[in-house]
Order: C-alpha cells, then structure tokens, then sequence
C-alpha cells in the first residue's frame, strides 16, 4: 500500500538592513562595487581589532520585530559562530544564537485556499559572509570581501508552512514588509533578500519530523517554489522505493530545476558557539523602544485599512495600491489635490501602471507629479474632455513634455474648441453635406447610417470630439435636414 507524504517546510529568510555601514566596522555598505574596496582590517578580523555595534542596525531588527509582533529581547549577548570556509574572513561568524533579538511573531498571508497566520520561531541580528567569484574556465576560485560585515536579520520560521505555494507567500509578503519599513530594499536578484530553505516529509498524520534536507541561498521567489516543490517529489520517490533521506544541505539548479547535494549537514556542535568576548551585552532599554515603536510607518496592512475607511475604496484598490508604499503615498498625495478617490486609484491601476510596466520604472520615478496627475484626472471628471481623449492623447503627451501643465496641452492642441465651440458645428455640417445620398436614405428609415456621420465628424476633430456630443449635433442636424 503507497504512502501519502505530508511536506514540512521551515524558512530561514536573512535580508540585508539599508544602512550606511556595516554591522560591527564603518566600511560602506555598496553594491556592484569594485572587489575589495570596501574591507577594513576590522571586517576582516586582523589581530588587535574589535567590532563596535552599528546602532542603526539594532533599530531595523526592532521595527521588524514589531511589525510581526514579536517579544523584543530586553538583555542579549552576541556570539561567534565557527566554521571554515573562504569567504569568511575572520573564521568565525558574529551572531546571536541563544539570545535572539525578536522571539515570536507571524505574518498573515493571502492563499488560494483562504488566509493562514505564519509562524515564526524568532529573528537574529548577524554579520555576512563574503562571496567567492568562480568565473568562466578559470580553475581558480576569487574572494570578494565586500560583503564581509554587511548587517542581516535572519527570520526563522516554526516548521509549519506544507506547501510551495505558502513559502511563496510568505517570502513575498516578508519582502513587501522590509520594503514598507525602509529597513531592506528586498532586491533578490541583488541578494539583498535571500531564503535557506528546510523541506521534509512525514506521513500523513504523523506529528513526527521527518529528515530534514536544506536548499542553500535561494534569491528567486519562483526558484523557491520550484526547489520545494522538486524536494518533494525527490523526497517521496526516494522513500517510496525503501530508501532513506541523509540531513544534508543541497543547491539548486535554475536551468534543470533540480537539486543536488553539497554537503552532509553539519550540526550545532560543529559550530562551537560560544560568547562574543570583544562585544558588550546588548540593553534595549523600554524609552528607546518606545522611540521605535513611535516611528514606525503604517504598514501593508493597516495602510489597506485606510485606503478603505478613509478614501472609500474597493478592498481590491487598496489592496493594490498597499502593495508598496510608494504606491500609497502617491495615491495620498493626488487626493489632496483631487476629491475623485475611485477614479485616482483607476488612473494608477490602468494607464500609469501600464506605463510604469513598460518603461521598467518604480512610482518614485514617474514623471508626473501628484498635483499633474489630479488635473488631468479633473479635466475628465469635470467633463471638460472625454477619457478616451485623456488617456489615449493628453497623458502621452503629458509623459513627454512634463514640464508643461495639462491646460497648456488642452490649448495647444485646441481640444476644448472641439468639445464645445463653434467648430464641432461646422464639423458636423461638413459631414453632412458631403453625404447627401446618405443623408436621403437615412431618413428614408436606415437609421444606422447616422454611425457615418459620426466617424466623419470624429476624424475631423482627430479623435477630441466628445462621441456623446457629436451624436447629438448630428441627429439635430439630421432632423433638420
């Protein structure tokens, strides 16, 4: 009789803190720079150097603590992690292993499925390896120590998440997260955001814990999927035909979407922790607690809240526009300049969020001011111009020549004249003399043909009549003919 398998995946998400410089030295923290220029002999553990303690570091693992309302740890010590490998250059790695910062906490995410509350077991504040350069042919491998020091949190998940589709979510909503505090810019690609990912199987039913494989430095949201979901396939197959897993640690193949094995995974004592001597205990005393929890922004969820209760909106809008905090805070700022909520957030739903999706820019780098914005969006809401016109007309020309106002285009382009004015008159009896046939059978009962005037009288105007209107003038006219 087949077995059925239960996955059991657990998380360890580091993302890099946006500070100046490094945990524990004042070497830059930068990216794409030239290897090795941002060392010190302080981030590279020279005798006769000790780390001082980046306080901007401490606030980010705070804000993230709180964010996911974790217990924030009064009193911790730091700890030297040990283990050879290139890329560290002190032979040891900073970290905290038996006093985390954050104990505690979880994220709600959005499943097909419904909503599930994430666990996570708690956060620590670390120091990053450096990287090792293997390059084309080259039988030699390179070591970049820029780096080496860079602050990480790392958020350790309870071993409760069963599917890819929940990592997916929950890394997803991590980065969205870092992002809303302005603690990590959550670029994966850049490695800022990355995932160790734990997987094992266990029979349906069983609360046992099955071998527990680990899938090193996922930077993909996709490829985290995808290595969880060929774990569990690899996992099953392998115990279904009588073998048995190794606690090992295994990297993923992108192009083959497999994974293959590193090395047998080492265990606690391998590392020999033991108290970082060169580093006072760390105190957060409850006034500067305070200080961050006042400083804190609204976050994903609450600034949903308010794009609800405050502005109206659809849960759908807000939802989207909550997605990054850049996206909201430009939603706000047009509000102020126009009371059109619901048709603000469709503007930046349809034609500036097309636009930003093909010019591969963020809502920072728009090139539309709030205030441009909400002109344009009253032009259409007054009836002064049609959306079509609007959309389709102005808002391009707008992206092009941003330093001028919408009125200044509506002018130039002499829309208004063919919105309202004499002109659209004369457009219209043009159309109708020109057509005199047509005008004959159109009273003799087709009436369809009226659709011919129509287009004449739009061609004219290139497209800045409003249809409405021409309609209008046009069975006047027709009536009178």
């Amino acid at each position: 009789m087949s077995i059925s398998y239960q996955p059991v995946i657990g998380l360890e998400i580091h993302a890099q803190l946006q500070t100046n410089s490094k945990i524990f030295a004042s070497d830059p923290v930068l990216f794409g720079q030239e290897a090795n220029t941002l060392i010190s002999p302080i981030s590279l553990g020279h005798p006769g150097t000790l780390p001082k303690l980046n306080k901007k570091v401490v606030e980010y693992a705070i804000k993230m603590g709180l964010a996911i309302g974790s217990t924030i740890a009064p009193r911790q010590y730091f700890d030297r992690k040990n283990y050879f490998y290139p890329d560290l250059p002190k032979g040891y790695q900073i970290t905290q292993d038996k006093t985390p910062i954050c104990m505690g906490g979880s994220i709600l995410v959005h499943l097909k499925e419904g909503d599930k509350k994430m666990e996570f077991h708690h956060i620590h504040l670390e120091e990053d390896a450096g990287k090792s350069l293997h390059e084309g042919d080259n039988p030699y491998s390179f070591l970049d120590y820029n780096r080496a020091g860079t602050p990480l949190i790392e958020m350790v998940t309870e071993p409760s998440i069963h599917s890819s589709e929940e990592a997916f979510a929950l890394v997803s909503e991590v980065r969205k997260l870092v992002r809303y505090l302005g603690i990590c810019d959550g670029n994966m690609e850049e490695g800022s955001l990355r995932a160790d990912v734990n997987v094992s199987i266990r029979p349906v039913g069983s609360t046992t814990l099955g071998t527990k494989v680990e899938i090193k430095n996922m930077n993909s949201l996709r490829n985290i999927q995808r290595a969880i979901e060929h774990e569990i396939v690899r996992q099953t197959k392998v115990l279904s035909e009588g073998g048995t897993l190794i606690q090992e640690t295994r990297t993923f193949d992108s192009h083959t979407g497999t994974t293959h094995s590193m090395r047998v995974k080492e265990t606690m004592n391998d590392y020999r922790y033991f108290p970082e001597p060169d580093l006072a205990p760390l105190e957060i005393s409850e006034t500067w607690l305070q200080e961050v929890k006042a400083s804190m922004p609204l976050l994903p969820w609450e600034q949903e809240q308010k794009l609800i209760k405050e502005f109206g909106l659809p849960a759908y809008d807000a939802h989207f526009l909550a997605d990054t905090r850049e996206m909201a805070v430009y939603f706000e700022e047009v509000a102020t300049f126009s009371k059109a909520y619901k048709a603000i957030s469709n503007w930046l739903m349809g034609p500036v969020k097309s636009h930003l999706n093909e010019t591969n820019l963020s809502i920072t780098a728009f090139e539309l001011s709030p205030k441009t914005l909400a002109e344009i969006i009253e032009l259409v809401e007054s009836g002064t111009l049609t959306h079509n016109l609007v959309a389709h007309q102005l808002f391009p020309l707008m992206i092009d020549n941003p330093d001028k106002s919408p009125a200044q285009i509506v002018s130039e382009q002499g829309w208004l004249n063919a919105q309202t004015g004499d002109e659209l008159i004369i457009w219209v009896q043009e159309a109708i003399a020109a057509y005199p046939d047509k005008v004959k059978e159109y009273q003799k009962g087709k009436k369809g043909l009226i659709a011919l005037f129509i287009g004449e009288v739009m061609k004219k105007s290139k497209g800045a009549a409003d249809p409405k209107r021409v309609n209008q003038l046009v069975s006047e006219e027709l009536s009178k003919a």
